[in-house]
């Protein structure tokens, strides 16, 4: 019988319906069987005392006094310099068209917290304004201080290079007690998301490629900000940032679009977020991007049903800079109402500078489209945190206010610049390696547009530094060759994003009066960070040309490579002897440049993120799948043919990165032997509990083979084959920095566990399934010497 094509069109889309509410109903049947969190991630924040507290409090403020607590703007219309140079402006964020006057609203009580207002003087008077209102509710003072308030670091991506948790925690110790001198007690950092395409300009403010040290990072940035106690006078609380799979951006484009299957998610992208929050992280931040069509801003799955269901976070979400408007771009919103309603109803509390829910609020609550409960429970979210950090006893800024850089502080930020340099090559010349610069050098040439700039040398959110406190590669160079009896010939050569090859002649001249130079080339600090993207990776303007036209006179060449990610590099890896990437080192760039290049300490960093043969790699990551066609041990630098065509592969390039994540030298060698395993087998039984935590141990040996003491960074992977979803290659599942005299050996211990052994099956459930496991250590993700081990039914 035909039908007709009224009838067909009904049927085909009463069929989709059906469908759309099968796959919905099959995924709430996944999120439901889910585990949830018995405990608060912060057991501060669940204290009794400050629950009365705020119950107390909450009771006697006015519906206008409670919308303040979620509204958060800068200080639009005020200025009162602080005592260092003015007005400072800590972060480039596009204009809004927002008309508050936010000293009133402080009068008011109408502000719960305020957006990189920092000095003592600054955040004094918006602060009295605040307790002076009726129910004396402080203000929360946050600002981006990412790497370093006004002692500077090395960014994010930088001091992930040095592997090393215990510095990193140090650090943002020493950041939180330069800031809380400024007002500031809250900041928005660290930032966790995962990053495998370098062309995302976010990357510098991440620790790159991998979940696991990324989580470790993650944890070590909220112990440093927030202490054993927030309420101590130098903890500031974290904001944990951008939730979720920002990194992810489709091309490394910013703000662009996020779309991956809920495995690749929790196995690869949140866990770092997890790690955060499980270490007490106070606040979060939700990302600009949709995420599997849903813009994270307004995603009960991420905010409610994973953060505050799954993992028990106890703390406040404050929405990314307009976030909360920017619902109506993604196109779900019609109106600003509907924005308000979408992202408080999904678990956001505090809107960064929209202008939407102090306008909407009350009508929602109105038309009866939003619940006063759900206005009450974030504004108790924001209260605790408040009551946590002490803000109530003490509303202002403590002690002496923190100007310039700390030379106390120096030391610090010296070591950790050091810990972050990647030596990629160290060739020899006239049989010896270029580095370390050995005593017969006697004169040095150094070229390029980033020897002598200390405004780069703190990358992008450079905190409130000054440019005076710096020091550079030439005044480090300078000072260096003076007491050696030597010279320095400096030559500018280019800009970073210059064209013109007026200074090319000049730089030649200088090399060819000196024994060794060193070239200071890459990206400017603008160029990496929010709004960075690039589609093209290799050096800007016409560094290059400069660099091949300094290796055309035949005089050994060391190339400092300064950048926010990875860039191309493949000329420079066939043509330059040494080679060493330096990321943007902060405040103590020159002298930490310094040690490295003569040899007072050995490099020890290793790659946190792979360095590509070519930009159409990106995304490019280790822990890659293996495919149905694997390129096994084919060739792939040449073009294929025969067996190497049908395979995954490029016909141009090679598959593998130019330098790979984990890589790094040194100035001795360094041996691994002696790789074993404690246990053949283990039972499934045991092993597939989430609680089990040292199931088995692989031991290792470590030798320094060479001639000097250096620092290694041991890593474990781990690989695991006949699971019922496929596995990566190889996945980090454990590191240890180690330090050794020549001749030196030690043996190395790593536990593995549930968290090592587990991954995510189709049912979104951490699981260990009985699988055959492969275990490498080694000094990169291409590490060879392995155990291998058993999980029987």
């Amino acid at each position: 019988m035909k039908r007709s094509t009224t009838s067909i069109l009904h049927s085909a889309m009463w069929l989709f319906a059906a469908a759309l509410l099968v796959g919905a109903q099959a995924h709430a049947q996944v999120v439901r069987a889910l585990p949830h969190a018995t405990a608060p991630s912060n057991a501060q924040l669940a204290s009794p005392d400050i629950e009365r507290r705020v119950d107390a409090l909450l009771k006697r403020m006015t519906l206008e006094e409670k919308i303040g607590q979620l509204v958060q703007y800068n200080d639009q219309g005020f200025s009162a310099p602080t005592t260092a140079n003015g007005d400072k402006v800590l972060a480039a964020n596009p204009e809004t068209r927002t008309q508050v006057d936010a000293m009133a609203l402080a009068r008011q009580g109408r502000l719960g917290s305020m957006l990189n207002v920092i000095g003592a003087e600054k955040t004094r008077a918006f602060q009295q304004a605040a307790m002076n209102s009726r129910l004396h509710i402080p203000i929360l003072f946050g600002a981006d201080v990412i790497h370093g308030y006004r002692t500077i670091y090395p960014v994010p991506l930088g001091l992930a290079a040095s592997w090393d948790t215990a510095l990193v925690q140090q650090l943002s110790h020493m950041a939180a007690t330069e800031a809380t001198t400024a007002g500031v007690k809250w900041f928005y950092s660290p930032m966790v998301d995962i990053s495998r395409d370098a062309r995302w300009g976010r990357s510098t403010e991440g620790a790159g490629e991998d979940p696991y040290l990324g989580s470790a990072m993650a944890r070590a940035y909220v112990r440093g900000y927030q202490g054993s106690d927030l309420s101590q006078p130098d903890s500031v609380a974290a904001s944990v940032k951008h939730f979720a799979a920002y990194g992810a951006a489709e091309a490394g484009r910013e703000y662009n679009t996020t779309d991956m299957s809920d495995i690749r998610l929790r196995q690869v992208y949140l866990p770092p977020y997890k790690a955060a929050v499980e270490a007490g992280a106070a606040t979060m931040m939700s990302s600009f991007n949709a995420l599997n069509g849903v813009p994270a801003t307004a995603d009960p799955y991420l905010m409610d049903e994973i953060l505050r269901k799954e993992w028990g976070f106890d703390g406040f979400v404050v929405s990314d800079y307009t976030a909360v408007m920017e619902l109506t771009h993604h196109g779900i919103a019609l109106d600003a109402a509907t924005a308000t309603k979408k992202a408080l109803e999904a678990g956001v509390d505090v809107d960064m500078m929209s202008h939407f829910y102090d306008t909407q609020i009350p009508r929602l609550l109105a038309e009866h489209k939003l619940s006063m409960a759900t206005v009450d429970e974030a504004v108790r979210r924001v209260l605790r945190v408040k009551f946590a950090l002490g803000l109530f006893e003490h509303p202002y800024a403590q002690g002496a206010e923190v100007t310039h850089a700390v030379d106390a502080h120096r030391p610090l930020v010296r070591r950790a610049a050091e810990e972050s340099f990647v030596l990629l090559r160290n060739a020899p010349v006239a049989g010896q390696p270029v580095l370390p610069l050995g005593d017969k050098v006697r004169s040095v040439a150094l070229i390029g547009p980033l020897a002598d700039a200390a405004n780069e040398m703190q990358g992008a959110w450079g905190g409130a530094t000054q440019a005076s406190d710096v020091v550079t590669l030439r005044q480090a160079l300078e000072r260096r060759m003076q007491q050696r009896g030597g010279r320095l010939l400096f030559a500018h050569g280019t800009d970073v994003l210059s064209d013109s090859s007026a200074g090319f002649d000049a730089a030649v001249q200088a090399v060819r009066q000196a024994d060794v130079v060193v070239m200071a080339l890459g990206e400017s600090a603008e160029m990496s960070g929010e709004a960075g993207s690039r589609a093209h990776l290799d050096l800007p303007g016409n560094q290059q040309q400069l660099l091949q036209n300094v290796v055309a006179t035949g005089k050994p060449v060391v190339l400092l490579v300064f950048s926010g990610r990875p860039l191309v590099l493949d000329w420079a890896a066939q043509h330059v002897p040494a080679i060493m990437a330096v990321w943007f080192p902060g405040t103590e760039a020159g002298n930490a440049l310094a040690n490295v290049l003569f040899g007072d300490v050995a490099p020890s960093g290793k790659l946190p993120m792979s360095f590509p043969r070519a930009v159409g790699q990106e995304p490019l990551y280790y822990a890659q799948f293996p495919t149905g066609r694997p390129a096994g041990d084919a060739d792939l630098s040449k073009p294929p043919g025969g067996a190497t065509r049908f395979i995954s592969r490029y016909i141009d390039v090679p598959n593998d990165a130019l330098f790979p994540f984990g890589y790094g030298l040194s100035y001795t060698d360094f041996a691994y032997s002696n790789v074993r395993v404690s246990r053949r087998t283990l039972p499934l039984a045991e092993a597939n509990r989430p609680e089990a935590r040292s199931l088995l141990t692989v031991t290792a040996t470590l030798t320094n083979t060479g001639t000097c003491e250096g620092t290694e960074v041991a890593q474990l992977y781990v690989r695991n084959l006949g699971a019922s979803v496929e596995q990566p290659v190889r996945r980090l599942k454990g590191f240890q920095r180690v330090t050794l005299k020549p001749g030196e050996s030690r043996q190395l211990r790593f536990e593995l566990g549930f968290p090592e052994l587990s991954f995510y099956n189709v049912h979104s459930r951490q699981v260990v399934e009985p699988t055959h496991y492969t275990a490498w250590v080694g000094g990169s993700s291409q590490a060879t010497a392995q155990a291998a081990f058993d999980i029987e039914p």
